[in-house]
């Protein structure tokens, strides 16, 4: 997609504070529609808060009983220029308003090769973090299978969302617009900052549903981009 460099222009991170009254988000735009989703039936049990010991905030979600996936930019300390360090780092499965099924602490993680903080939008198709946890978070049979983005294919994203990051919120009727030259695959789905890291699930041929993407940017109006998981 040429010049799809130039709608990458927010860059969704988490943040602690909800959004000022009459602040417009990215991502959103005048037609949004998200909802509160139940995190405790499929698919989504799959997510989780992501939050630091600095006060940050994002998305995750597991792609194996003690492996959660995340988008890298949401461990990066400008301040510093340097990664968190993985001890500073939660998991809070299924949070909803202060409450959680589980809390896990983070061991290790590990940065996706081709990501580079100091160019983030040259390297956005790699934004991607593989959070190691020290406990068991979710049973194999609750995870959610990789799919393949298809244009037209319908979408489903939800996170922790800056406006409302005390629950799961988000948008569950959207769709896949396209796949980006880059790798990026574009959505139309509803999300803004906090929702970084959040699962980009598109409806398979067969009818279920599979996970296609991380959430990582947004752009001025409703919609953003996913970086593609590895295969």
């Amino acid at each position: 997609m040429k010049g799809a460099a130039a709608l990458l222009m927010f860059w969704i991170c988490g943040a602690a504070a909800f959004a000022a009254p009459g602040v417009a988000l990215p991502g959103l735009g005048p037609n949004s529609h998200r909802s509160v989703v139940d995190v405790n039936k499929a698919p989504w049990k799959i997510l989780g808060r992501v939050q630091t010991s600095l006060g940050s905030r994002c998305t995750g979600f597991a792609v194996a009983p003690t492996v959660m996936v995340t988008a890298a930019h949401c461990l990066w300390l400008p301040a510093t220029r340097h990664y968190i360090q993985p001890e500073d780092v939660h998991v809070l499965m299924g949070y909803m308003l202060g409450h959680y099924r589980l809390h896990a602490q983070v061991t290790q993680f590990v940065i996706a090769p081709g990501y580079d903080p100091k160019n983030e939008g040259g390297t956005a198709s790699e934004d991607r973090a593989t959070l190691v946890l020290d406990r068991k978070v979710i049973g194999a049979g609750d995870l959610v299978p990789y799919g393949v983005a298809r244009t037209g294919a319908a979408a489903m994203l939800v996170g922790y969302p800056q406006d409302r990051q005390e629950v799961p919120y988000g948008d569950i009727d959207c769709q896949i617009n396209g796949l980006a030259a880059n790798g990026l695959i574009h959505h139309d789905c509803s999300a803004t900052r906090g929702d970084s890291g959040g699962p980009l699930l598109a409806r398979q041929p067969d009818g279920q549903w599979g996970i296609v993407g991380i959430d990582v940017l947004a752009t001025f109006g409703r919609g953003g981009f996913a970086a593609p998981l590895p295969h």
